[in-house]
């Protein structure tokens, strides 16, 4: 990389660079917040001599998704072919120069801000006085528009303010003549312009990937905006398909980042999308949104995740999005179907994307590309064996993958509702904490405290149901099984059925007409243990 350059520019030079298009202000940047006060008090700077900072410029001939008009101006695209010259530190100092310069008008929280009110007071010396500029004009002294004192000429000057022209040419000498110090970087990598715009920012916070690449694959000719996209892909205004209508709308922006690297260089990691091109980001979003519905859609139907907060991890869209573009968007076959469910299961029982998610994308999207080939995929070295006693008191943690998977196994049994036998409905915003409205401890937590266990023994996994009727909390609550359980088969004729939904069998054997919580437990774990055998076996 060449080394940062030093320049001096006077008033006009950097403000014809913004006229032409040349200088702009990346769309990462925050909006112009100064205020007119603020404005005045650089002008006043400048008219005294002080230094105001420096402008540091990142020049390049990438095109960044940026702020297109400033104010009541409409700033022109830059010239095709030439570098432009992005602002990475100094944008409130600029926007406030440029804004003065032009005159501009600008509206912020529903007030408009007129910059040609700045003005210099006339009665006053720069060299002596502490101010001179003001945000407005002040009352009862001679004054001039900043605005006008750069813009009018001096015979026109000179007719308007014949009394005040030594002064008038005093401070137009002063600001038109000030070398602001910019220092431009050439041709820096992407990546590496937006960490120096973090390192000098340190009272901001660190550029995302997703706001670098939104910078990035900005184009206004075709009007591509990853931002809006992303936008629209979680929840449309329109009438497109979107992931919220599906309950999918927590997916992270990364986790479609990665998708989008997934299919063009099959790879995921954070130098591989930083490297992906702008045209084939723009050439291939749409065959990649079509692939996060079609995995979506596939994970409901198929895999019982019927809302994101059960998906396990994010990052499993990555590798399923994969397999329906590279499958052509086709429904899986019985085998495929099988084989998915493996794989998927396999990653979150194992906690593979806990940790080192790039690295390991890789390898588990070749995996995928053999059942897209209709291969089994190989586990050698990698096969999961769950023990018995360990599932007993696994912990039931609502972030946990581990947790997901066993709970989307339950899922996909259908529950039904202890009272009525109506399907359960889930949904996102009772799935955010263990104590949400979807989870039922079977053996209620206060009625196992009162008989001697531990708040964690109460909390296992495999003592958590699915429901949706909160009439079961209201019946429930700190009743033994023996008991609640009994008032439910009185008025639900099918209870066996809802109970087999839960994968809860017979009331005996089951321990819960004995109250045995251990005895339950054990049951169930050996029943969700062998149907996650047969997962795992590519049999399920």
């Amino acid at each position: 990389m060449k080394q940062p350059e030093n320049q001096s520019r006077k008033y006009e030079a950097l403000f014809n660079d913004i006229d032409q298009g040349r200088i702009k202000v990346p769309q990462f940047q925050r909006e112009f917040v100064w205020t007119k006060e603020q404005t005045a008090r650089l002008i006043d700077s400048i008219i005294k001599g002080y230094p105001v900072g420096t402008f540091i410029l990142w020049k390049t001939r990438e095109r960044l998704r940026h702020f297109r008009n400033l104010g009541n101006v409409e700033l022109p695209e830059p010239p095709a072919g030439d570098s432009v010259q992005y602002v990475l530190d100094g944008q409130q100092r600029i926007t406030s120069l440029y804004a003065v310069r032009k005159g501009l008008i600008l509206t912020k929280e529903g007030k408009e801000i007129d910059y040609k009110d700045i003005c210099i007071n006339l009665e006053m010396d720069p060299e002596q006085d502490e101010e001179t500029v003001f945000p407005s004009p002040p009352e009862g002294a001679a004054s001039i528009s900043v605005h006008e004192l750069l813009d009018g000429d001096i015979a026109a000057l000179a007719a308007k303010y014949p009394d005040n022209l030594n002064r008038i040419s005093q401070c137009q000498h002063l600001l038109t003549g000030y070398d602001f110090s910019t220092i431009a970087i050439d041709e820096y990598p992407i990546d590496v312009a937006c960490d120096v715009f973090t390192r000098i920012n340190t009272g901001g916070k660190e550029l995302t990937l997703f706001e670098i690449m939104v910078a990035k694959t900005y184009d206004a000719e075709s009007e591509f905006d990853l931002s809006r996209e992303y936008d629209e892909l979680i929840e449309s205004e329109t009438d497109e398909k979107d992931l919220s209508s599906a309950g999918f709308q927590t997916i992270p922006s990364v986790t479609v980042l990665q998708c989008i690297a997934a299919q063009i260089a099959e790879e995921i990691t954070r130098k591989d999308i930083l490297k992906l091109s702008k045209s084939d980001v723009i050439k291939e979003w749409k065959t990649v949104k079509t692939g996060i519905f079609t995995a979506v859609d596939y994970l409901r139907t198929h895999v019982s995740v019927r809302v994101s907060r059960m998906l396990p991890y994010n990052s499993l869209l990555v590798p399923l999005s994969f397999f329906f573009i590279r499958n052509g968007f086709q429904p899986p076959s019985p085998a495929q179907d099988r084989w998915l469910k493996q794989f998927i299961f396999w990653a979150s029982l194992s906690n593979r994307y806990t940790s080192s998610v790039e690295t390991k994308m890789a390898t588990d999207l070749k995996k995928i590309q053999h059942i897209v080939d209709g291969e089994a995929p190989d586990y050698s070295g990698e096969e999961l064996k769950l023990d018995l006693e360990d599932l007993m008191w696994t912990k039931f943690r609502v972030g946990d993958a581990f947790c997901k998977a066993i709970l989307c196994l339950l899922a996909q049994q259908h529950p039904k509702s202890f009272l009525t036998n109506a399907d359960i409905t889930l949904d996102n915003s009772w799935l955010k904490s263990s104590a949400s409205r979807n989870y039922h401890h079977f053996f209620p937590r206060a009625y196992l405290k009162k008989r001697g266990f531990t708040a964690d023994e109460a909390n296992a996994l495999l003592n958590i149901t699915l429901v949706d009727d909160f009439l079961n909390k209201n019946v429930i609550r700190a009743k033994a099984p023996a008991d609640y359980i009994a008032t439910f088969a009185e008025k639900n004729s099918q209870l066996g059925v809802a109970l087999h939904s839960h994968l809860i069998g017979d009331t005996v054997a089951f321990g819960i007409e004995s109250n045995d919580y251990r005895r339950f437990l054990r049951a169930r774990s050996e029943w969700v243990l062998q149907k996650v055998d047969e997962i795992l076996r590519g049999e399920g």
